[in-house]
Formats: C-alpha cells, structure tokens, sequence
C-alpha cells in the first residue's frame, strides 16, 4: 500500500478536524434528487439541494438525456476543436446566445473550469482584477492563474471599489469580477452600478451568475436581466448543475 512520507501528519491534522466537528465525508444518497431524499437509508428533508426549480428529476429532461445518449453515445471523444463538437452542443450554445443576448457562447465541463479560463485567458502578468471580498473560490483561483495583481473590496462596497478603480493604472487591462447572487448569503451585486463604474474607467466585467440563472431576472436570465442594465453587457458564466438541474 503506497503511504505519503507525511503521513503521521496528515492523520494528525485530521484527527484535529474531528475533534473540531469539521471534519467532513460523502454521504451516499440513493435514488433521484428531489425535496426529499433517502441518504444511508434514511429518508430526509433536503435543504442543501441546488436544484432550485426540482428539474434534475423532470420526466421531460430525462427523455431528452436517453434521446441524446442514443443518438450521440455517451462520450464527445476528443476535445471541441478536435472534432468532440457535437450538434447538440452547437444548438444548445446558439440557445444560449439568444437567451441571455450574449453574441457567442462557449461551453465548458462545468462553471468552475469556466471561471478559470476566462480570467486565465483575457488577463496576464501587469493586467488587474478587482474582486468583491465574496466571491466564489473559481473566481480567485481564476485570478491566481491569470498573474493578474487582484484586489478585493468589501462586500458590495461600491465606493471601495471605485477607490480600487481609481487606483489602476490607466493604461493596463482591468477586469471586475462579481458574483451574480451570493451563494452563502443570497444577495444580489449591484449590477447596474458596477456596469456604471466599469464604463467609467474602462474596466471589463465578469459575472458569475451560477445561482442567477434560472432564478432571477426575465424568464430565469439571470442578474444581468434583474439588474436590468441596458448598456455593454458583461461577461456571463453559468451552470446547469444549480437552476437547470443537469
């Protein structure tokens, strides 16, 4: 069996989280998602589901999924450039677009993997990103991969993030990036008036709106649509494993 060199550490360290009741593990749930759930045999009242709109189950959805499995088996076989690029990826992008009034739409394995390329790919070394102080966690490993020097203002502090603001240099690359509703808190940024602000000093912005979409705006858009801020947009990510059930 192989065995880490830190291995009487590591059991140390993890014996200290359980003496501190926060030590965590998985725990197995059987059956589909839904308001209530049978987790280790025992069935519960699941208040920590992000399947918000109870879609994860849908009859509909799930014929859709057998259909796709069917026509299109079950994996992509290489990357998107490669020829892993299927119809049902173009469609749902094409969806995408005109849903949320973006131009384009990229697809990526999940929210977080999003949140890193965006930021790894539109900054680098000598460009900024300014952050609010509760962000998810893709949001600031995005930042760290990027090189970007990151600040962070107080949560939701419009007037620290104009100090931010004021403080970039004005001719490097600067990014705001926001979540769209708070995931711990349920808050919502104050997206018309970071838009202003962003227009103000030539600053792009990202929005991480996986628990908008689906939930807030016109139809489930999102916080841009809530916000109803009519200028540039911004830049959207979001997710189907909250609102959309996938």
């Amino acid at each position: 069996m192989s065995q880490l060199p830190w291995h009487d550490a590591l059991t140390t360290e993890l014996a200290q989280l359980q003496a501190q009741q926060r030590y965590r593990r998985t725990m197995v749930r059987e059956g589909a998602q839904g308001p209530r759930v049978v987790v280790e045999g025992k069935t519960l009242l699941s208040f920590c589901s992000n399947d918000y709109l109870g879609l994860a189950a849908d009859p509909s959805i799930r014929a859709a999924f057998c259909q796709a499995v069917a026509e299109e088996g079950v994996g992509a076989g290489a990357a998107h450039l490669l020829g892993g690029h299927s119809q049902y990826h173009h469609q749902l992008a094409l969806a995408l677009a005109a849903f949320t009034g973006q131009q384009r739409v990229l697809l990526f394995s999940s929210g977080y993997q999003a949140n890193l390329a965006v930021l790894a790919g539109l900054l680098t070394a000598g460009d900024s990103l300014i952050q609010d102080k509760l962000n998810h966690a893709s949001l600031l490993d995005g930042g760290r991969l990027s090189g970007a020097t990151m600040r962070r203002y107080p949560h939701l502090d419009m007037a620290a993030l104009q100090r931010r603001l004021t403080a970039v240099d004005s001719h490097t690359r600067c990014m705001i990036a926001t979540d769209g509703v708070f995931s711990m808190d349920g808050d919502t940024a104050p997206l018309a008036e970071i838009m202003s602000l962003a227009d103000q000093y030539r600053a792009a912005v990202l929005v991480d709106d996986a628990h908008g979409f689906g939930v807030i705006g016109h139809e489930g858009r999102g916080t841009v649509s809530f916000s109803q801020w009519t200028g540039t947009m911004p830049i959207q990510v979001g997710t189907f494993g909250k609102a959309f059930g996938t």
